[in-house]
């Protein structure tokens, strides 16, 4: 694909933007259908269940893997140098940030990316945890709580100055993350005949996986032909919903990847529910629920931003190119998600609906 006559007609920063939203879409679109959510995943497994949730989940992490396996070893990306394999990586950040993402997804009744979609859809509940979130990333990133996370994540970093690509720590062929991810796409498929999942939300939840793997080779292709620097990256919501934010407070902000990103998801979100007809304003039944949205939300704005990556970011971006921190970060997500519903006793709904 020649994308230069589309830089010289509109720019490098708006190119990127676009294909931030084009990405966005795509997963919000498949978000929205497939009702894809990590929190959702990880409470149906602490109850002892592997239904529906876990089969999604199962399916669009193995399609991302395959997809940008894939598409590496035939030669159509190279993310050794993707912005989260190239800094050092932080494994105190990661299990930290991902124990505290974890438990704040259950307390705000859905991961970042899956309160993106529900607000899109009039879930005035995810709006409300949403702008929390994107108000306590940004505290993260560059306001008061800038220092805290700076520490935390100082305690324990990758070494040799990069992140760790597992494969390659592992003296593993390269060749192993695509057989990795056909394995868990058999089990994921496996799930769904025994839970009678249909045809229609299994490709959904593969298209959220796609959308993953079109974010790395879209940012690669404009890497490769831009003049000024280009970070190669992917999805994830945890600095885009700090960065788009600053977009609309701040004049002087650049158009980015990630501030087409969050727009793109909120579109293709709401498009998705507009033809479904399932468009509809829901808010809190209480105060104790609102309570605990609110303490989710902040938990996950922070504990994101300190482990690299939300459920998206280091779940199933950072996990697609076995960035060593991202799955770690992963594991404690799902570690922290299944010990605050052990906390909370099971309560609640499996997810937002």
């Amino acid at each position: 694909m020649d994308i230069i006559p589309l830089i010289e007609r509109i720019g490098e920063g708006p190119t990127a933007a676009l294909f931030g939203m084009i990405a966005g879409i795509t997963f919000g679109i498949a978000a929205q259908r497939s009702r894809f959510c990590l929190r959702a995943a990880t409470v149906e497994f602490a109850r002892g269940m592997m239904q529906d949730k876990v089969a999604v989940w199962l399916l669009t992490f193995s399609t991302a893997v395959v997809w940008v396996q894939g598409a590496r070893m035939l030669g159509f990306i190279d993310t050794t140098e993707a912005r989260m394999m190239a800094v050092p990586g932080s494994w105190s950040g990661a299990i930290i940030g991902g124990l505290l993402f974890g438990a704040g997804m259950v307390l705000a009744r859905g991961c970042s990316g899956r309160l993106l979609v529900l607000a899109a859809t009039g879930n005035l509940r995810s709006v409300v945890s949403g702008l929390i979130f994107a108000v306590v990333a940004q505290m993260s990133l560059t306001g008061w709580l800038g220092p805290i996370r700076d520490y935390l994540a100082s305690l324990w970093i990758t070494s040799g100055g990069r992140n760790m690509n597992l494969l390659t720590a592992l003296h593993l062929p390269q060749s192993t993350g695509l057989v990795l991810g056909l394995l868990i796409a058999l089990i994921a498929l496996e799930l769904s005949r025994r839970n009678n999942i249909g045809w229609s939300r299994l490709v959904f939840a593969s298209g959220v996986g796609f959308a993953v793997a079109l974010g790395w080779g879209l940012t690669y292709a404009l890497a490769q032909v831009a003049f000024e620097p280009v970070q190669i990256e992917s999805l994830t919501f945890t600095g885009p919903s700090a960065n788009t934010l600053m977009f609309f407070l701040d004049r002087n902000a650049l158009l980015e990847f990630d501030v087409g990103l969050v727009p793109g998801v909120v579109i293709g979100s709401f498009l998705s529910a507009f033809f479904a007809k399932e468009l509809k304003f829901q808010g809190f039944e209480g105060s104790s629920p609102m309570r605990n949205a609110m303490i989710g939300a902040a938990m996950m704005g922070f504990g994101g931003m300190l482990a690299g990556g939300c459920a998206i970011g280091a779940g199933v971006t950072g996990g697609s190119i076995f960035a060593g921190t991202a799955w770690l970060a992963l594991f404690c997500m799902w570690i922290g998600g299944m010990t605050m519903d052990l906390l909370l006793g099971g309560r609640g709904e499996p997810a937002l609906v």
